[in-house]
């Protein structure tokens, strides 16, 4: 299936402005099932962008604008080609084995540790005493059984935490969003020495789709499991990943992969809007068109501190 995907970002500063710095993951991977055909980024006031690819192999679009400014607005289109990924009913019970440290790749072991938003605390020790989060059965299935444990522990409520919350507050409220429920499932995972990762990206909304998150980014979960490797949950909307989950960034949590991450000098409130469009694509480029893997220019961004204030957006 080829999507056409539009991602507008604007923000909006009470005052003036300058040197604002930003990064942006935006640009969806190619790998495996998924094939980024096209891609461009668009930025007003102009600048221009550069870009790099991180430890996780993410595409890291960045720019600054040293002028005084009032709006800073980002523009991201790509045109993906997106395969279902083939996912077995169940492993074998005795698959728990082959999860050990030493028989795992170095991507999945590095997915063990905890990070900043995916850690272990009483409240989450609670939570999976009360869904049974403990090795049994086949990994696979437990998985399964888990993912549908959050979706119907929490209830998506939209505003209801900041990009910054710690899970904890999702855990008291059970109200929260899909960065909410993927840090969760992370810690858990995690607990149980599965290695786990944070996907965000877009998820299709189809007319027949009973989904419960937005129609902006999206975000899930990759656990490591022997046999199929990594394996797309998405515990907001009680899914698997599917031919409608399309990956821009992987990383420990959302502080790895933010969709935009950037600092201003300046005193000035900020609003935020964001508008995603997902929407199927007839166009069928040719193979040629395919973006390269590699990534020659390995830039840097320098960073000021003196009165910055940060600008990020939550999923």
């Amino acid at each position: 299936m080829y999507y056409s995907i539009r991602h507008v970002t604007h923000f909006r500063y009470g005052a003036n402005v300058y040197e604002s710095v930003m990064e942006a993951r935006m640009q969806p991977r190619s790998e495996s099932t998924q094939r980024c055909y096209s891609f461009k980024l668009a930025v007003q006031p102009r600048a221009r962008v550069y870009l790099y690819r991180d430890s996780l192999a993410n595409t890291v679009h960045y720019f600054d604008i040293p002028e005084v400014h009032r709006e800073l607005a980002i523009t991201a289109e790509a045109l993906v080609d997106l395969d279902p990924v083939p996912i077995p009913e169940r492993l074998d019970e005795g698959d728990w084995k082959l999860l050990d440290p030493d028989m795992m790749p170095a991507d999945a072991f590095e997915m063990l540790l905890p990070s900043r938003f995916a850690r272990r605390s009483p409240a989450l020790e609670d939570l999976a005493a009360s869904i049974g989060a403990e090795r049994r059965g086949d990994p696979l299935s437990l998985l399964r059984e888990l993912n549908q444990s959050i979706y119907g522990a929490f209830e998506y409520k939209q505003k209801a935490t900041r990009v910054d919350s710690p899970i904890e507050e999702v855990l008291t409220s059970h109200q929260g969003v899909c960065q909410d429920f993927a840090h969760i499932f992370i810690s858990l995972l995690r607990g149980m020495r599965i290695p786990a990762r944070y996907v965000s990206g877009y998820l299709y909304h189809g007319s027949e789709d009973r989904d419960r998150s937005s129609d902006s980014t999206h975000a899930w979960v990759e656990a490591w499991l022997p046999g199929p490797g990594w394996v797309g949950f998405d515990p907001t909307n009680n899914l698997l990943s599917s031919g409608r989950h399309i990956r821009t960034a992987i990383g420990r949590d959302y502080a790895d992969v933010p969709p935009t991450r950037g600092v201003f000098k300046g005193e000035a409130s900020t609003k935020l809007t964001v508008s995603v469009a997902v929407s199927p694509s007839e166009i069928l480029p040719p193979e040629r068109d395919l973006i390269p893997e590699s990534i020659s220019e390995e830039d840097l961004i320098p960073r000021n501190r003196n009165r910055q204030r940060e600008q990020q957006q939550q999923q």
